[in-house]
């Protein structure tokens, strides 16, 4: 433990003690969210994105300490390890410079040196690499190795050659010096293969040069996508002859015999055949890590403002899941987001049922009072605001919004949905799930598989396993944030909740339709399968509308509920330090449970502004260079952004069109579902229903 308190330490900001209690705290099986959240005077007030980087951290760091343990017991069992070498690998803060340091002791078993040793050439080697013969004498010396397997001199000279070839390659120090260098001055350079596709998905790539330490993480995942599929070819170059000319200069020294260009000679086969494909393998991996970590924190950050979108209350709603051919598929889902009706029209080609489909949508405004409709943005979309625009100008009064129809399909066709509407075709699920989007944006995203929801950039391309663990992290930490009406909630929300599984929401769910509506939290310990700690760490994200105490309807834990009765008693709350010391809590504990009483069932999203509703269409034909548009950001990339200004495609604000002062990321001014009530229009490209967009120019 205090070894990884140590090394933690070093890679954090916190200090021992905060960190001794935050691994305390994870080794009594604490989750992320309940310390973060009701252990804040452990750990400092670390928030819950602090501690997710500290966890990180904390599992590279124990990876590294394990492994020098594992290359420590290898050594010694060999008989290899000595005092110096003990004391580097323990001092190794890197896996990078402790895997350099292991390097030469792995055993190998086919390389050209390792047969050159069996070939008992090591003793010519080492006469080489000293350099104190000259290159005759060294010669004849090489004389005395043939025999065996070693049919000449020549062969003895080149299996020493290729021995020391190795050595160099494997020194630590050789492969740092390389690595920097290729990481500061290498140069990334991509060229078209013979299955280039002119104009095609790469063509900014057919001839492109970039340095290592400059590229940005979606060029490099859109130059390795090209790469795999089979479009380009992508290398690392170097100077390598300043290179070879400083290694000349640093390994061989004056008072060196004439051998010492054989020597060189090996060196240079080191570094062509060995040490550079393996540091440049290195770097590329460095650059598809760094890569995959940006990716999938610009997806993580989309999501998080996507899932914080505010619900939409108090509405009947109506999903419209738009197509041509096979009708736009209706649903109506009530104030609560519970299935009523659907119903399928066409007032688009191939049967322009105008009128019949305005009489389908007027009987369901009438019928069940229907506030506003959902609009999916894919195929017929805009065709089909076009159709609801027409209605209002007709008096039939529906404003619309139009929502991400991303993973609707996957959700439809999904074993959730078929469990929640077993008797609905797949087509009305989706339009369901499209509604839902607007009434409340995470209960129903959380159903659909994160990288399905068409935000982010290159989530095909980036390490899966990684991007699953942080999308589940994200949603975990969303869910929790906002809190969870245990009464309503499906158990796919529920799921994310802080100590609770799937097959525990499962069981929240039976037993809530099998008893009735919960009155307390207490009664979740009746529950199959939740027990105390899952209580513990759950309860005070669970919400209870209408519940025996108002504190139910709060993230106040229950541990503290006695602490909330206290402070009936106190007139004043504004002395925090005193009354916490008088009721035995925490100040910041104390905080937390004074701001929830202040707004018993608060929602943070109830903060941010309300999805926009509207009645008109933009028409591209109308648009010039100069007009002003509203719009929807429907998804951030590093470039830039996309965003729904009623067209068939989305407009692209570019990063250098976003703010008249120079930003690092769109993310900085913009997020995922907000609404942009200015935008200018810079560039349109009316045949490919492209439209260049700008917000820099209004600033």
């Amino acid at each position: 433990m205090q070894n990884l308190t140590a090394l933690l330490a070093k890679k954090t900001e916190l200090n021992e003690k905060q960190i001794q209690n935050i691994l305390t705290l994870l080794d009594k099986g604490d989750t992320i969210p309940f310390i973060a959240r009701y252990r804040k005077e452990l750990t400092g007030g670390a928030d819950d994105e602090q501690l997710r980087v500290f966890y990180d951290v904390y599992l590279s760091a124990k990876r590294l300490l394990e492994r020098k343990e594992e290359i420590l017991n290898i050594l010694a069992e060999r008989e290899q390890l000595d005092n110096k070498l003990e004391e580097a690998i323990k001092s190794a803060e890197s896996m990078t410079a402790l895997e350099d340091i292991y390097r030469p002791f792995k055993e190998k078993k086919n390389t050209r040196a390792s047969i050159a040793i069996k070939q008992g050439l090591e003793p010519l080697a080492n006469i080489l690499q000293t350099a104190k013969l000259s290159k005759e004498e060294f010669m004849q010396k090489a004389k005395q190795f043939v025999r065996g397997e070693v049919a000449d001199v020549a062969q003895a000279l080149k299996g020493a050659q290729d021995i020391v070839a190795e050595r160099y390659a494997e020194h630590p120090k050789e492969r740092q010096v390389l690595r920097d260098m290729v990481l500061r001055h290498g140069v990334i350079e991509v060229k078209a293969t013979k299955n280039f596709v002119e104009n095609g998905s790469f063509k900014n790539y057919k001839l492109h040069s970039e340095k290592v330490a400059f590229i940005p993480s979606h060029r490099y995942l859109a130059i390795k996508r090209g790469e795999k599929e089979k479009e380009l070819s992508v290398k690392i170059s170097i100077d390598s002859e300043r290179y070879l000319e400083t290694l000349k200069r640093y390994k061989l020294k004056e008072w060196m015999k004439s051998s010492k260009e054989l020597l060189f000679e090996a060196y240079r086969d080191g570094f062509k055949r060995l040490l550079y494909p393996s540091i440049e393998r290195e770097v590329f991996a460095l650059l598809k890590e760094r890569a995959d970590e940006v990716a999938i924190g610009v997806f993580g950050k989309n999501m998080k403002q996507l899932f914080m979108t505010p619900p939409v209350t108090g509405k009947v709603l109506l999903g419209v899941d738009p197509a041509f051919r096979t009708g736009c598929k209706l649903a109506v889902i009530d104030e609560n987001g519970k299935y009523l009706d659907h119903a399928v029209i066409y007032p688009m080609p191939p049967k322009d049922e105008y009128e019949k489909s305005k009489e389908v949508v007027a009987k369901l405004v009438a019928k069940y009072n229907i506030q506003g409709a959902a609009i999916g943005n894919g195929t017929a979309s805009n065709e089909t605001q076009a159709f609801f625009a027409k209605l209002n100008s007709d008096g039939v009064n529906i404003p619309y919004s139009v929502v991400s129809e991303a993973g609707a399909s996957v959700y439809s066709a999904s074993a959730i949905a078929s469990k929640e509407y077993p008797d609905l075709d797949v087509t009305i699920r989706g339009a369901i799930s499209i509604a839902g989007r607007v009434r409340d944006p995470m209960a129903t995203l959380v159903k659909i598989d994160p990288k399905s929801l068409g935000i982010g950039q290159y989530q095909h391309d980036v390490d899966q396993k990684l991007l699953e663990r942080k999308l589940h992290e994200g949603v975990e930490s969303i869910v929790n944030a906002v809190g969870v009406d245990v009464n309503s909630a499906s158990a796919s929300l529920l799921s994310f909740v802080a100590g609770i599984g799937a097959k525990v929401a499962e069981n929240i769910v039976k037993h809530r339709e099998s008893n009735g509506a919960f009155k307390s939290k207490k009664e979740l310990l009746k529950v199959k399968g939740l027990g105390a700690k899952a209580y513990e760490q759950a309860a005070g994200f669970i919400r209870i509308r209408d519940g025996e105490s108002i504190f139910d309807n709060t993230g106040i834990h229950p541990e503290s509920y006695e602490v909330a009765e206290a402070l009936v008693n106190y007139r004043d709350l504004s002395d925090t330090k005193k009354i916490a010391q008088e009721l035995g809590v925490g100040e910041p504990t104390l905080k937390d449970i004074i701001k929830e009483l202040a707004k018993p069932g608060f929602d943070p999203r109830e903060e941010l502004p309300a999805i926009p509703f509207k009645e008109g269409l933009t028409d591209i034909n109308a648009l010039k260079v100069g007009s002003i548009v509203s719009g929807v950001v429907r998804n951030i990339a590093d470039f830039g952004a996309f965003v729904d200004i009623g067209l068939k495609n989305d407009g692209m604000i570019h990063i250098s069109q976003m703010s008249q002062k120079r930003i690092a990321h769109p993310l900085e001014v913009l997020s995922v579902n907000q609404y942009l009530p200015h935008i200018e229009v810079i560039e349109i490209d009316r045949q490919k229903g492209k439209v260049g967009l700008s917000l820099a120019n209004l600033c």
